[in-house]
């Protein structure tokens, strides 16, 4: 590839695609939301199309995390290590890796949250994806960061974002352990087999606040070494 093409692609800032990346990673955990939404409705034909559309949002994804690899500069005036943008991206593309696993767990069984736990749930569900949006917010903050040196009053605020990320893992923790206490007091209600689907998706969609805050301390460690 042209050396003109490679520049051209990090012109404004070598930040710009892993920001494109991150927006798309956030759209996918995104539509976790209406997801679940239709499958409470029962509406696996809505269900199913939101899937298709994390599926696509997650390959889109693997896209840009390819391009990043591929036309990423070596030591070409590159504020941030490369290898740390490029761990970057990679932890980033994990996040939208849980939301179609999530997706494709509750599809593959159509199973539904059970009703009287399903508002526990909603809040658990919200509150972890907090985590992938704030991680989109931080990313998209560095930008100024590049403009500033990495430093003053901009560091500041973006290291109490990655500080907010701490308060919403921990959040999520207390909102699963609450979640766990309503789904066992209806495990006899119900299949066995759906309860441990349901018990796993609980777990995904909590690996997914501390793959966010993971991700926090990965931008924390970058800015330290830049």
């Amino acid at each position: 590839m042209a050396m003109n093409n490679i520049l051209g692609l990090f012109a404004q800032s070598p930040l710009k695609p892993l920001q494109k990346h991150a927006k798309k990673v956030t759209e996918c955990c995104g539509l976790l939301v209406p997801f679940f939404e239709a499958t409470f409705e029962n509406d696996w034909t809505k269900a199913e199309e939101i899937r298709r559309q994390i599926i696509d949002l997650e390959h889109r994804a693997d896209t840009l995390k390819r391009e990043i690899r591929l036309k990423s500069p070596r030591g070409l005036f590159m504020p941030v290590e490369r290898t740390d943008l490029l761990e970057l991206v990679t932890q980033l593309d994990k996040l939208a890796n849980y939301a179609k696993d999530i997706s494709g767990r509750i599809i593959g069984r159509q199973l539904v949250i059970p009703q009287n736990v399903q508002p526990a749930f909603e809040r658990f569900l919200t509150r972890s994806l907090d985590a992938a949006v704030h991680v989109g917010k931080v990313i998209d903050e560095m930008d100024h960061l590049l403009e500033t040196g990495f430093r003053g009053r901009e560091l500041n605020f973006v290291n109490k974002m990655i500080l907010e990320l701490d308060i919403i893992e921990d959040d999520t923790d207390q909102l699963q352990i609450l979640l766990r206490k309503a789904i066992l007091s209806i495990e006899n209600e119900h299949s066995p087999i759906d309860i441990m689907v349901i018990y796993k998706i609980v777990e995904w969609i909590g690996v997914l606040a501390d793959q966010a805050q993971r991700i926090g301390s990965r931008i924390e460690l970058m800015l330290a070494r830049s």
